[in-house]
């Protein structure tokens, strides 16, 4: 979608008049993110309604950074999974009533979503799923347990994969659901972490209920509505577009310049050629994810979401690593107080460097595995031959399980 100038002239007149109509210092977070979004300016590549003005998606980072700048509240920060994954599937797959209904609160953050996929034999291999969803009139019964759920602790709704027919192969018994949480019938408990947080959870159903209302999708059409998710969940964690030498090299960069910029040894020399090829790649990847960007158009993200999410899983764990070398023997040494916690949001680590160590090895697992990654990379992008998938067609119920 071509940007003209009036569009742009557009935006920047209703994030004007928005500013100046509810000055974010003087104005409760979820009574501007509510006028946020009724003026379009949630997300201005959805359609018209639906917290959008049907835009090109560029001018919505122009939106996100005015906004910022400005010191107003941030929806993705306020419910992360709602924002990124949740809100681009009912989009793309809700009916005109769960748009209405869902859409404008979790913008606000009224009602916090999380992502209920992972199962604890069903990680990498999301479609062998074994949570059940039963039909019972305009109900399904929903039995199972799911895993490594972000911020389920502080959800009251959640996008549920469940299997609706085990007679069908994997991919086609699937079907997706926008379930309540603060319901009988569902139990959430902590996941800790080896930073000592809560952030992931595993939930457990037992005849829990869900409306058919509340399907997303056609019913058995549930991989399709995943894919979705998962494609923007990719971006959303490693296809951020920010500003250069922030993140995780800018902690890097700080640490080197305490504690190694007057240091000519061979060792610091050492040192600052590997911060230097961290920073080189960190770049890269930061003006990769701007072309991607400004390539993306609303819907299903394409491949390159599992680029920069990728990039974003081994750049940082290099990056946090060598930050703990800079350290010296004091990176042995955990600095907080390694607090058993269930913390208010998703954390990456912040400017503790051993905890953002720690935090960035689930980089890499999050979102789907790099390993995952690469084979989407080698078979959509590459044209590689794909993985010999022998339960292809063969109904779920039949495929031999541990």
């Amino acid at each position: 979608m071509t940007i003209v100038q009036s569009d742009t002239e557009r935006v920047d007149s209703l994030v004007d008049e928005l500013l100046a109509d509810h000055p974010p210092q003087s104005t409760d977070a979820a009574v501007f993110l509510g006028e946020q979004f009724d003026r379009g300016l949630a997300w201005v590549h959805f359609p018209d309604g639906e917290g959008g003005l049907g835009l090109s998606p560029a001018l919505h980072a122009r939106v996100t950074t005015r906004l910022t700048e400005a010191g107003a509240p941030s929806a993705a920060m306020r419910n992360v999974i709602g924002y990124g994954m949740v809100a681009p599937t009912i989009v793309v797959h809700g009916t005109e009533e769960q748009k209405r209904r869902y859409l404008r609160p979790l913008f606000t953050g009224e009602e916090v979503w999380c992502q209920l996929f992972s199962e604890p034999g069903s990680g990498s291999d999301v479609a062998s799923l074994a949570t059940r969803a039963v039909r019972d009139g305009d109900e399904w019964v929903v039995n199972g347990q799911k895993v490594w759920t972000t911020v389920a602790h502080l959800s009251s709704k959640g996008l549920l994969l469940a299997r609706t027919n085990p007679e069908l192969p994997k991919h086609q018994g699937i079907t997706c659901f926008l379930i309540d949480l603060h319901q009988p019938g569902v139990e959430v408990r902590p996941l800790h972490q080896i930073t000592g947080e809560a952030e992931f959870n595993e939930v457990f159903f037992s005849d829990a209920r869900v409306a058919d209302a509340d399907r997303l999708g056609g019913e058995g059409e549930g991989w399709r509505t995943a894919i979705t998710t998962l494609m923007n969940e990719r971006v959303s964690i490693g296809g951020g577009v920010s500003r250069r030498g922030t993140g995780p090299i800018d902690v890097a960069v700080k640490l080197f310049k305490d504690r190694w910029a007057g240091d000519t040894s061979a060792h610091a020399m050492a040192l600052r050629d590997r911060l230097m090829q961290l920073w080189v790649a960190s770049e890269a990847t930061r003006l990769t994810n701007q072309r991607a960007a400004d390539l993306r158009r609303r819907g299903t993200p394409g491949p390159e979401g599992s680029v920069g999410k990728l990039a974003f899983a081994e750049q940082n764990k290099q990056i946090t690593e060598f930050a703990v070398d800079l350290l010296g023997p004091e990176g042995m040494l955990h600095s907080s107080t390694y607090p058993k916690i269930r913390p208010s949001g998703v954390s990456l680590g912040g400017p503790d460097v051993h905890k953002q160590f720690l935090r960035t090895r689930a980089n890499s697992i999050e979102g789907g595995t790099s390993e995952v990654m690469k084979n989407i990379l080698g078979e959509r992008v590459l044209g590689l031959p794909g993985d010999v998938r022998s339960d292809k067609d063969v109904a779920w119920k039949d495929v031999p399980r541990s």
